[in-house]
């Protein structure tokens, strides 16, 4: 089956950033492979969640939790796959854009009671601040802002 690539993408993708022990994988494929890459993974244990209100973007379930990890199926070129990579490229290659958003994400962690979309949320602002480096357009920007930030 042809893969465009597979990406570690996230937190745990940039060396000593702060990050949840979870691994974030991007599985990047063209767009008439999506379907047959789904039930591949079905067929080696994960369950298809769907695409989560994202685009583009499917959600496969791992079967184990070793490594903790959230595989996504993504169509090559799109906003979710350019976004993920824009963030990771500018965290590596900005050490201030790292710090800042490193201390957010602790300051976000030590929240009693916190949910994934309020986490989410509070970090639109510095990603914001990091996609500014990237080639996204002022359009796509605010559309991953409006993604990160909805309930």
């Amino acid at each position: 089956m042809p893969i465009t690539s597979i990406e570690h993408v996230g937190s745990t993708a940039i060396p000593g950033l702060p990050a949840k022990p979870i691994l974030e994988i991007d599985i990047i494929v063209p767009r008439g492979i999506v379907a047959p890459a789904t039930e591949a993974l079905i067929s080696a244990g994960y369950t298809h969640c769907g695409n989560l209100g994202v685009t583009d973007r499917e959600a496969p379930k791992a079967p184990d939790e070793r490594p903790a990890r959230n595989v996504y199926l993504c169509v090559a070129g799109t906003l979710h796959v350019r976004n993920h990579l824009a963030v990771r490229g500018a965290l590596l290659a900005n050490p201030t854009l790292w710090n800042r958003y490193g201390a957010v994400k602790q300051q976000l962690a030590i929240e009693p009671g916190l949910v994934i979309h309020r986490y989410i949320a509070g970090k639109s602002a510095v990603l914001q601040d990091i996609l500014a480096v990237s080639d996204l357009t002022d359009e796509e920007k605010t559309e991953i802002y409006e993604l990160n930030t909805r309930k």
